[in-house]
């Protein structure tokens, strides 16, 4: 992350000057025009600490045109809320049609300027510069971040005021560039939240909230960003599947450029007209998903209050908010499970703090625990009242409850690979308490999903796949689903979406539609898990390197924040949503975890396939 930030060199001294008194960084052009039509490099800003602000500078007087370009990249990675400063480097007629809100595109490093024209050329009243440079990410125009690649290449056209002999940019790309560490610099990723639209949690008469990742400027208003953000709808991918307690057209109060908690942490959001008809429940709602929205970020939203025409709706706090939908990230298991020595379905207590003596892995209540079939992976309902394991074999599907005495019968699935890498994945249960699971049979690949983890499986369509599914998880929103899929030896991770067509709860087609490449630069995937609403730990390694264990976003980019500490010989990953759950892994020394600021700790020598519930 921050090896382009310091490692380049290529930077010319005196490039930024920083305030530091101030907290204020600025940044202005101070290259001089080329004798030659050489590349030269718009660096990435300089790590600076995170609270300081940088501010552009506008185009000094006389400036040579590599100036104006050069000046102009580096204001579009300030902290100007409107980019006025990089406005001034443009003509009147770019600054009307520049719209920067469109897209911002990633390089790996700053983009590469080169003058496009022959220097030898004779002297006119207009220039063109080439920036190029490689494509990795792309954010559009609803702050949804995508992976990308390949070369970047556009023209910056510039035009010499005849009167003022000044230069300016007259044709520019669309939207923003810049450099990797520049967009870490300046962007966050944030959680907008929304509810599923067919789903609602089976263990409690809740409505599921469903978390959509964006990315908005750092130190730009960020709550007010944020709050127009999810007024405006969900990102194009997660709205099939996720609705608004909003009013269509509701956003802010005409004239409201800026929100901020008072000092009691309460935010009071002014909303236009659009909302004036709302009922109790539906503001409730409407607050709720604000404050899901903005809970995380500084300064720190406690409550939120919601206004039209100058009197208050509704207002609501954590607790109200927690009582209108459920999140996979606050929802605490009681235990954790995994497959002992004697191959049962064997559990402790998750919550390390919640125990005051070394856990002690007990077999469960029920057939599983008994010991009666041997199994080789399980899955536990997210209730924590059923269970779900594979055979050792790993041909035959099981399903019984976690209760004394309760009998497990014959298998619900049976599949006829013929071997056990070519037969069923590990099951994984959705917050309907649905099961899931692959049968990899190369003669009859399949995904299934059995109602209530019983009766006959239903095949969920999966258009759009290319490859065999080695594993997957159901994410606690119920609205999405990872997969690892294996093709021509190389195993990726991809997200899709879920869609059920019928009334709740009876869906009669299930389908996972627009597969999402979430880790492009691995070759191998070798487990993986949810870990937080938008969130995966994954086990993998690139090309020619070694294996590592890292966090993912749902949407391919890297979340802030320390990955978990190195362990070698991986081969099943387990973490809880909520992230104050321990992280616990089946590796050489069998079943470890992983407190949090602590090294990782050994459960159990000779178990394997650890789960949370899910």
């Amino acid at each position: 992350m921050d090896a382009d930030r310091e490692g380049s060199g290529r930077r010319t001294p005196g490039r930024a000057v920083v305030y530091a008194a101030c907290g204020v960084v600025l940044l202005a052009g101070c290259a001089s025009m080329p004798d030659s039509g050489d590349l030269r490099g718009v660096d990435a800003t300089p790590r600076q600490d995170t609270q300081v602000r940088v501010f552009a500078m506008p185009p000094q007087e006389d400036a040579e045109p590599l100036d104006i370009v050069q000046g102009f990249l580096e204001a579009l990675t300030s902290d100007d809320p409107n980019y006025e400063t990089a406005r001034k480097y443009l003509t009147g007629r770019a600054t009307k049609q520049w719209q920067p809100g469109l897209s911002t595109t990633v390089l790996d490093d700053g983009p590469d300027v080169s003058l496009t024209l022959p220097v030898d050329r004779e002297p006119t009243d207009d220039t063109s510069f080439t920036l190029t440079g490689t494509r990795a990410a792309v954010v559009d125009a609803q702050q949804s971040y995508s992976p990308a690649s390949g070369d970047y290449r556009e023209t910056v056209h510039l035009v010499q005021d005849k009167k003022t002999k000044q230069w300016r940019i007259d044709s520019l790309p669309t939207g923003v560039v810049m450099g990797k560490s520049d967009f870490q610099r300046n962007y966050v990723a944030v959680n907008k939240y929304y509810f599923a639209s067919n789903t609602k949690a089976a263990t409690a008469p809740q409505t599921v909230a469903v978390a959509d990742p964006v990315y908005v400027r750092e130190r730009v208003d960020t709550t007010t960003q944020l709050v127009k953000s999810l007024l405006s709808g969900p990102t194009s991918w997660l709205d099939p599947v996720v609705r608004t307690s909003f009013p269509t057209g509701t956003a802010l109060k005409d004239g409201v450029s800026s929100l901020a908690p008072d000092d009691r942490n309460v935010l009071t959001v002014p909303l236009n007209d659009r909302a004036k008809n709302v009922g109790s429940d539906q503001c409730l709602a409407m607050a709720a998903q604000l404050l899901f929205t903005l809970r995380n970020l500084t300064p720190a939203v406690d409550e939120v209050a919601l206004q039209v025409g100058g009197k208050q709706l509704c207002s609501t706090d954590e607790t109200d908010a927690d009582g209108v939908a459920t999140r996979g990230s606050v929802e605490k298991p009681e235990f954790l499970y995994f497959v002992d020595g004697q191959h049962r379905l064997v559990r402790t207590q998750a919550d390390l703090e919640a125990s005051s003596t070394k856990p002690v892995p007990m077999p469960v209540p029920g057939a599983l625990g008994e010991g009666d079939k041997d199994l080789r992976s399980v899955a536990v309902s997210r209730d924590e009242h059923m269970a779900a394991g594979v055979g050792i074999d790993g041909k035959a599907l099981y399903v019984g409850s976690l209760v004394s005495g309760g009998s497990l019968g014959d298998p619900v699935l049976v599949s006829s690979g013929k071997t056990t890498e070519n037969r069923l994945t590990a099951p994984s249960w959705d917050t309907e308490g649905d099961l899931w699971v692959a049968d990899r049979n190369p003669a009859d690949p399949r995904l299934l999903v059995f109602k209530e983890g019983a009766g006959e499986p239903l095949t969920v369509e999966t258009p759009g796949l290319d490859g065999r599914i080695k594993d997957l998880r159901v994410a606690a929103d119920g609205v999405r689903i990872a997969l690892v899929v294996e093709k021509g030896g190389k195993q990726s991770l991809f997200v899709g979406r879920i869609e059920r067509e019928g009334k709740t709860g009876d869906a009669h087609s299930v389908s996972v539609r627009e597969l999402r490449s979430t880790t492009p630069d691995l070759e191998e995937v070798t487990t993986m898990s949810w870990a937080g609403d938008s969130r995966l730990v994954v086990v993998g390694r690139e090309q020619g390197g070694v294996q590592q264990t890292r966090y993912v976003q749902v949407d391919g980019s890297t979340p802030e924040g320390p990955t978990p500490t190195a362990l070698t010989g991986v081969k099943e990953i387990a973490a809880s949503e909520d992230d104050e759950m321990p992280l616990v892994a089946y590796s050489e020394d069998g079943i470890v975890r992983l407190p949090s600021g602590a090294q990782w700790q050994k459960v159990d020598a000779d178990g394997t396939a650890p789960v949370y519930p899910g």
